[in-house]
């Protein structure tokens, strides 16, 4: 559905993506997540053609970023935290603005979909709520039924229930439709609820690209606790994260983990006399934050 190849994109002296790749497959929602300034929101510009690559190339739904016209837009929706929404009209005067600029909008989505976001029609866009605000953004650019949709950071700002009721109804939705997601944000626990598969970028860069059960099949936290008189453990694997010491417990992060039995059969070698080691599977949050610190450390 979507296809980035060596995408670069400056902004004087300032490379916000360098060199990126990515594929994202149909049918799917894709998690696209990066520490701050890390280049997530320039590449979606890039790909919708807000912003202009420099160099390398994006493609959506076949067609190159560059050249996406009115065919294009009327199969992708777009919903993000800095949209400029008309404020002045109503929930019903900007559905009834946008409808005629869709030749597929479906009449009977959108009634299920406002009663789904519970929104008021007649209600000025200026007088709801961040959270009404961005289910009203939602349902425009759903109603359409388009085969992409694109979130930047679409929980931002929301409070815990109506963000439950955002994803609850996106995950029904795209269970429904068979749409393709392509979703970024700082809200890693929301994320996981959503994502099949996980795109980190890194300094405009790709670091990481798999599904979502394989990430957090092979993350786990680690704490063992070390024998009397043991010196500090060195030279542990490079695949063992965040090696921390507090006393005679060790805790670390284990980044290529296989199974309980290989985990202790390297601990035993690496650390002589170890007990068996507590072994405990990671939130994505967690893996996201372990992953986080190992690029900064990797950067300085």
């Amino acid at each position: 559905m979507i296809t980035i190849t060596d995408l670069h994109k400056r902004f004087r002296k300032t490379e916000a993506v360098t060199g990126l790749s990515l594929e994202v497959p149909e049918g799917q929602v894709t998690a696209f997540l990066g520490p701050n300034g890390a280049g997530k929101s320039t590449t979606i510009k890039c790909l919708l053609n807000l912003h202009r690559p420099d160099s390398g190339s994006a493609t959506i739904l076949g067609v190159d970023s560059r050249k996406l016209g009115p065919k294009e837009f009327t199969q992708i929706g777009y919903v993000s935290e800095n949209m400029e929404l008309p404020l002045w009209m109503t929930v019903q005067q900007f559905l009834d603005y946008c409808r005629p600029l869709y030749p597929n909008w479906d009449a009977a989505f959108e009634k299920q979909l406002l009663t789904q976001f519970d929104l008021p029609l007649t209600t000025k866009l200026k007088d709801l709520s961040r959270g009404m605000r961005m289910k009203a953004a939602l349902l425009s650019s759903l109603a359409y039924r388009p085969k992409l949709v694109v979130l930047d950071e679409p929980f931002s700002g929301l409070d815990p229930l109506v963000r439950d009721e955002f994803i609850r109804g996106l995950l029904e939705l795209t269970e429904q439709e068979g749409w393709t997601v392509f979703v970024s944000s700082h809200d890693i626990e929301e994320v996981q609820r959503l994502a099949d598969r996980i795109a980190i970028i890194n300094r405009g860069q790709l670091a990481l690209d798999e599904t979502s059960d394989s990430l957090q099949s092979r993350f786990r936290a680690i704490e063992v606790v070390l024998p009397d008189q043991a010196r500090p453990p060195t030279n542990l694997p490079t695949d063992w994260l965040h090696s921390e010491q507090a006393g005679r417990t060790l805790r670390f992060t284990a980044s290529r983990f296989a199974n309980d039995e290989s985990l202790a059969s390297t601990l035993r070698e690496a650390i002589p006399g170890a007990p068996p080691p507590q072994i405990r599977p990671m939130s994505l949050r967690e893996i996201f934050v372990a992953l986080a610190r190992a690029y900064r450390l990797e950067g300085k």
